[in-house]
């Protein structure tokens, strides 16, 4: 194969050059092309997020929790002390229960058995009035009280003795049977009851000095007090245990008597103030 010379090409390189430059010049100018409408480029963009929309306003209940002023912390420690504060306020205001001891524990305890007919509060039904001073105005002298409990009324009646305690009672002397005619049961062991000698001194004591109403410090009262119903009392502890009774009492402890009277467990008239 022949190899064309290197001028040969470069010279009709050069007139196509040139003739291609001609053509251009004669051409009609050539149409612009459309531009791209804006919608295909916007078209084409990603679409943006929508516009968050504007929150509903709070209801007025809610404007007025957010807006109110909030307990302080210091307030919750004080009101976690509250029910302390409760508890020591009750305990205030509740009264201190008295503490009974001694021969008069002993009569609240037995008392129960004889409110049936004296009441509760020794205000009297089918038998006689205690309260208000009245069983002390029938008594002067505890001795004649334990006497006449221990043996009741039909002992008294049997024994011949139309009465029972002070015959200067003031308001008239006690009649046996003159109260709604009802009699007074025989309390003592031996006389055909169900009580102790112990357990009639508490309850007489009882009756003397929480329903009868005796002050126990006032100077007429204070020695009987002492001897016999006080929680100390030598002689609820002697009939307690056995080591005295109501029918030797008296010169057992005459040494705290100036005067001692018998108790006895016979029925016997009272001794007058």
């Amino acid at each position: 194969m022949t190899e064309i010379p290197e001028h040969l090409l470069n010279r009709s390189k050069a007139r196509r050059e040139a003739a291609s430059g001609e053509a251009s010049s004669n051409a009609s100018p050539a149409v612009a092309k459309p531009a791209t409408p804006a919608t295909t480029d916007a078209a084409a963009a990603p679409k943006a997020a929508p516009a968050p929309k504007a929150a509903a306003p709070d209801p007025a209940y809610v404007v007025a929790a957010k807006t109110r002023r909030k307990i302080p912390f210091w307030a919750m420690a004080t009101l976690s002390l509250l029910p302390i504060w409760a508890m020591l306020y009750l305990v205030a205001l509740t009264p201190e229960e008295k503490k009974v001891e001694g021969p008069i524990a002993k009569g609240i305890e037995v008392y129960g058995g004889c409110a049936g007919c004296h009441g509760a509060n020794g205000s009297g039904g089918a038998g006689q009035v205690l309260y208000q001073g009245n069983a002390v105005k029938t008594f002067p002298h505890i001795e004649d009280m334990l006497n006449f409990v221990y043996n009741g009324s039909q002992k008294y009646l049997s024994a011949g003795l139309a009465s029972y305690g002070d015959p200067n009672r003031e308001g008239g002397v006690r009649t046996l049977l003159g109260y709604n005619g009802a009699a007074m049961p025989q309390q003592g062991e031996s006389a055909g009851g169900a009580l102790t000698e112990y357990e009639i001194l508490g309850v007489v004591c009882h009756i003397r000095y929480d329903l009868a109403g005796i002050d126990p410090t006032d100077e007429q009262w204070a020695a009987e007090y002492e001897h016999w119903c006080s929680p100390e009392s030598p002689i609820f502890k002697a009939l307690q245990d056995g080591s005295s009774s109501f029918d030797t009492v008296a010169d057992d402890f005459k040494d705290l008597m100036p005067t001692p009277i018998a108790v006895g467990t016979d029925p016997r008239a009272n001794k007058s103030k």
